[in-house]
């Protein structure tokens, strides 16, 4: 008996199946590795990018960070033994430059948003420092000092002598005048035709600045300032009535103390401020014994800002 064995007969059929199959997989595989290599090739280009942009970005932040913290150059030459140029340069806008002597008042110099500024300045008698500061429109600031000497050609000294101010003006050379003023106020003048001026000065109250200026006869100048604190001196007087000597003291701003010395040896305080009221301090009277023979007495006053008043006597007790 023949047995038929069944099979497929369209082998072509699957065939055409499997080289389906295999072109697809042949043909998916250069697709997906483009898509990488694309993917990739953009995404080292981005980095790049990327990583020169935060350089340049870094590069220049520090480039302005550098170029904001550059300061103002001082340059100082003395073109005389009298005077100090003063010269300051930048390469932004200036904003502030001053100077001063010591503790002085600083003294501006114009600078309008300018990069070079300079002035001449007078250098004054004795050892003085000069301090100068400048900054720009960025807030970047320096500062200088240096001390200088010069000798002075023409002196000046200002003592107290009663309530008035006396001031004395000597000069290696003749001096031509001397003027002088309280604060603001107009300038006294006085001439002169020796190496000598002397002149008294009434103080006015309060606390006032004086200003002389001497000038000789080769124009070399001498300035000088001084705070002066004007208050009158108490008003003092010591009698005797035979049997005590009296003090008769008094003051517009009041009285503080009273101390007296009898034959150089006893001495006396009275402190007024603890014993007394302002308005009674104003004026004051004292008794004490006198001792018996000689008394040799001196008494000092003084007054709330501690001007001071001494008289001076002897008293006989028979």
């Amino acid at each position: 008996m023949n047995q038929i064995l069944s099979i497929d007969n369209n082998p072509q059929k699957d065939k055409g199946k499997k080289n389906k199959k295999k072109d697809k997989i042949k043909n998916n595989q250069p697709i997906e590795i483009q898509t990488i290599l694309k993917f990739f090739t953009i995404s080292i280009l981005v980095f790049g990018i990327c990583i020169i942009g935060t350089g340049s970005y870094s590069m220049y932040k520090e480039s302005t960070k550098q170029v904001a913290k550059t300061k103002p150059t001082i340059y100082v030459e003395e073109t005389s033994e009298d005077q100090i140029l003063l010269k300051v340069t930048h390469d932004k806008e200036l904003s502030t430059i001053s100077y001063n002597w010591n503790d002085e008042d600083a003294n501006y110099v114009s600078c309008n948003g300018k990069k070079t500024a300079q002035t001449t300045i007078e250098i004054p008698s004795g050892t003085n420092t000069l301090k100068v500061y400048a900054s720009d429109i960025n807030g970047q600031e320096i500062e200088y000092q240096k001390a200088y000497t010069k000798e002075s050609d023409i002196n000046i000294n200002i003592e107290a002598e009663g309530n008035n101010l006396k001031v004395t003006a000597n000069g290696i050379n003749q001096l031509q005048y001397m003027t002088y003023r309280w604060d603001e106020e107009d300038e006294t003048r006085i001439d002169s035709e020796s190496n000598q001026i002397e002149e008294t000065i009434e103080i006015p109250r309060g606390l006032h600045k004086l200003t002389v200026i001497v000038v000789d006869i080769n124009n070399h100048t001498e300035t000088k300032e001084q705070d002066v604190n004007g208050v009158t001196k108490p008003k003092l007087d010591v009698s005797t009535d035979g049997e005590n000597f009296i003090i008769h003291a008094s003051d517009e701003q009041g009285l503080s103390k009273v101390e007296f010395i009898i034959n150089e040896v006893d001495k006396y305080r009275l402190d007024l401020e603890a014993e007394l009221s302002p308005e009674d301090r104003k004026e004051f009277e004292y008794a004490y014994p006198l001792n018996d023979g000689e008394n040799k007495l001196e008494v000092t006053i003084y007054n709330e800002s501690g001007v001071s008043e001494t008289f001076r006597a002897k008293f006989n007790k028979e």
